[in-house]
């Protein structure tokens, strides 16, 4: 694979990252103060962020057989190391929740990732 084809492959993975990072650093993210859906929201937003970081792990480390693994492996990671990051921004404290919901989210962006090669990139040809 050229280093043209890396690039385009992990470009995505690493400005992801930076916008989890830059939201992150963010003392106090807008939000609705409504309680419970406050907290519905947020979780959405950690599945999300963290589902398509795992994609895009997952599609940069294709077609290796265990890509989806590792994938997963590194986005717990940067779950993990995102919650850290929110221990020295002020108003921000490090979540159990939120780092559940990032690890649901990695699992389903994995998921996806499966599922999209299997029904959408496999072609014809090679299913027999």
């Amino acid at each position: 694979m050229t280093l043209r084809k890396q690039l385009l492959l992990w470009l995505p993975v690493v400005a992801w990252m930076a916008t989890i990072f830059f939201l992150s650093a963010q003392p106090d993210l807008p939000h609705p103060s409504a309680g419970s859906l406050d907290r519905l929201i947020s979780t959405a937003a950690h599945v999300f962020m963290f589902a398509l970081l795992a994609l895009l792990t997952a599609r940069a480390l294709s077609p290796g057989r265990r890509s989806g693994l590792i994938a997963l492996a590194l986005t717990l990671l940067y779950a993990l190391s995102d919650e850290f990051h929110q221990l020295f921004v002020p108003g921000r404290h490090a979540d159990p929740w939120d780092l559940a919901a990032d690890a649901l989210g990695a699992l389903l962006g994995v998921a996806a990732w499966a599922w999209l090669k299997r029904t959408i990139w496999i072609s014809p040809k090679s299913r027999s």
